[in-house]
């Protein structure tokens, strides 16, 4: 997987066409999902709902999107990325080993003592991590920060944060986004892992649902002056598409607002709150291997 995705990089940034079918993505996050699910299970800890909902998002990102150096983790002029959703380290780690900057065996040391895959991501353990989150709402800041860096500098990298649709609900979100807006960062791209199961759920009488608030968050981005899309989370295409259209925003920051399923790939996690965060059985781990078996 490690040669395919940096033959496809190289082609893209050559102008190559996209010569890799979306099946082959496809794969690759299936492999991903297994990989997450052997991180939680083999340390007995950790979420599980909202690293599956993100594998498709960070799969396109460090599969095709971003221009990265995996024997070079340092490469002053790759893009960055953030995980401002912490909590969702597993996928990140996942991907990361999809890509070679870890080992795969390493995912089974995650969350142990002296380990370079803590709970939440550190950039100083962890080879191919940028940012050290946990706290939610404080990415965004940290992103626009690197872009700004990034113009005035006059680096080429582009920023990519992942937030969660709960976090946003964090003011430091908004100034963050204010502050974007202002310098006119187009180097600068949000994804909102918009799964619509935050930690405690929207299942409360009086709570609204997915489909009601989507539409209000679309309209409150674009107030802030982003430029915004919406797009199906777990759709390959759609989310190629989505990021290829980004790069061609001039003058303010964009956001991708990514429709997408909590335990996405594993039947009985699916739309699941009890999810978020629980300790996969031996019955469970047998169930989901045999789910995604190749």
């Amino acid at each position: 997987m490690t040669v395919f995705c940096q033959q496809y990089r190289e082609c893209r940034e050559l102008g190559g066409v996209d010569f890799v079918s979306f099946s082959e993505f496809e794969a690759v996050s299936r492999r991903v999902r297994r990989l997450v699910v052997d991180t939680v299970y083999g340390a007995g800890a950790g979420h599980i709902g909202g690293p599956l909902s993100a594998v498709d998002i960070l799969t396109v990102l460090y599969h095709h999107e971003m221009r990265i150096s995996v024997s070079d983790p340092e490469w002053p002029d790759r893009d960055r990325f953030i995980l401002s959703k912490g909590h969702s380290s597993p996928a990140l780690y996942s991907v990361l080993a999809s890509c070679g900057f870890i080992p795969e065996e390493e995912l089974w040391t995650f969350d142990e003592v002296g380990s370079r895959l803590q709970a939440h991501p550190d950039m100083h353990k962890t080879p191919g991590v940028d940012m050290s989150t946990g706290s939610l709402g404080q990415g965004l800041s940290a992103g626009a920060g690197m872009a700004l860096a990034a113009k005035l500098a006059s680096q080429p990298f582009r920023v990519y944060v992942l937030l969660g649709d709960g976090e946003c609900q964090e003011g430091q979100v908004w100034e963050a986004a204010m502050f974007a807006q202002r310098f006119a960062l187009d180097n600068l791209v949000a994804v909102v892992d918009w799964n619509g199961l935050q930690q405690v759920g929207w299942d409360l009488s009086d709570q609204p649902s997915r489909e009601d608030t989507l539409p209000t968050a679309v309209e409150k981005w674009r107030a802030f002056g982003w430029h915004t899309a919406v797009v199906d989370g777990h759709d390959i295409g759609a989310l190629v598409n989505a990021f290829d259209a980004a790069r061609k925003v001039t003058g303010q920051p964009c956001v991708i607002l990514a429709t997408t399923t909590k335990g996405k790939g594993i039947s009985f996690m699916e739309n699941d709150n009890a999810w978020h965060s629980r300790i996969i059985t031996e019955d469970d781990y047998a169930a989901i291997c045999a789910e995604l078996a190749p």
